[in-house]
């Protein structure tokens, strides 16, 4: 199994309590570490207000992120997790797509999406477009993207989108351009793109919704005549782990006396449930048993999250000693 690791970015409240002026330090110390191994690549959030609630705290814009990760790193991979198709124009995102491959070494992934997050779109002047719109522009979006870095143009006259003569040169250093991981699992509309376009999908991690997402994505891709095994199939997972059951409670306690700080009681509550809940709370015995089971259920990355990270690395530690070398 392969492994990505979640950077703290503000966005989930993970770096609330530390100075402004350290935030790069403690995001890029990180990332370095987690270029050590075992993780092949590092991951930020689109998003530019705090999650479960709007919040004064800090989240830093993603793309900026990638192209300091990618002038400050070597050999780890740099994805978003995932990039919203229509806070960008799609031409001018493939364009700074293109430009952090470069600075990179050819290490960037793009993880993109329709979004959803309707508080930040309407507080950034998106409006909050239905379902299909969001879905129709994420469609038209790739096709913009996929010309340019193949092509290195495109012309394209959409419903949503229009193109034309739009250059990005250079290309992305990648062969065939930056990878396209497309995030989401609405059955109908966003596993059929990700059948014909993705060379990787993300979508629920549970068992069963794990089972039941790869099971629609393989009958579009037997529809549109794709290759269902050329696809990788990734999730995101919140880690919760300690070498004993009263570990992993402390560290459950830590999480919420850390969000009852910014957001109400009811928000607290709520997220303490949905991260209590996870596949990834236990020790690293009860860790491995699920991610192996995962693996068999045709999972082959996975992406992780550590609410503590920017505060405290021992659970990542424990789970690149315990759990990792079991799954690779």
């Amino acid at each position: 199994m392969r492994f990505g690791l979640f950077v703290p970015q503000g966005w989930r409240l993970d770096l609330a309590g530390i100075e402004p002026r350290e935030h790069w330090s403690r995001m890029l110390d990180i990332a370095k570490f987690a270029e050590q191994g075992p993780y092949e690549s590092i991951w930020v959030y689109d998003h530019f207000h705090t999650v479960p609630e709007p919040t004064e705290e800090a989240t830093h814009e993603a793309w900026s992120l990638i192209s300091a990760l990618a002038a400050s790193t070597s050999t780890v991979r740099l994805g978003q997790m995932c990039t919203c198709m229509s806070y960008r124009n799609p031409a001018q995102l493939a364009k700074v797509a293109a430009t952090a491959d470069l600075i990179s070494g050819g290490r960037v992934e793009m993880g993109i999406g329709a979004g959803w997050y309707e508080h930040e779109w309407r507080a950034y002047g998106y409006g909050f477009p239905s379902a299909g719109e969001r879905l129709g522009r994420l469609e038209e979006g790739v096709r913009i993207m996929r010309d340019l870095w193949t092509e290195g143009r495109s012309s394209r006259d959409g419903k949503y989108y229009t193109v034309d003569g739009a250059i990005c040169r250079p290309l992305p250093l990648q062969e065939n351009g930056i990878p396209l991981w497309i995030a989401g699992g609405g059955e109908r509309r966003t596993l059929r793109i990700a059948a014909q376009y993705a060379s990787y999908t993300n979508f629920d991690g549970t068992p069963e919704g794990f089972r039941h997402k790869s099971e629609v994505l393989a009958g579009h891709c037997a529809e549109l005549g794709t290759d269902f095994d050329a696809i990788v199939r990734s999730a995101d997972y919140n880690v919760v782990i300690g070498e004993t059951e009263r570990e992993v409670a402390e560290r459950l306690d830590w999480f919420e006396a850390h969000y009852a700080k910014y957001v109400s009681a009811e928000k607290v509550a709520q997220q303490r449930e949905m991260i209590a809940n996870g596949p990834l709370v236990g020790t690293p015995e009860q860790i491995a048993e699920r991610l192996t089971g995962l693996r068999g259920l045709g999972l082959e990355y996975a992406i992780l999250y550590f609410a503590e990270a920017a505060y405290d690395r021992s659970g990542i530690e424990l789970f690149n000693k315990e759990v990792a070398p079991e799954l690779r």
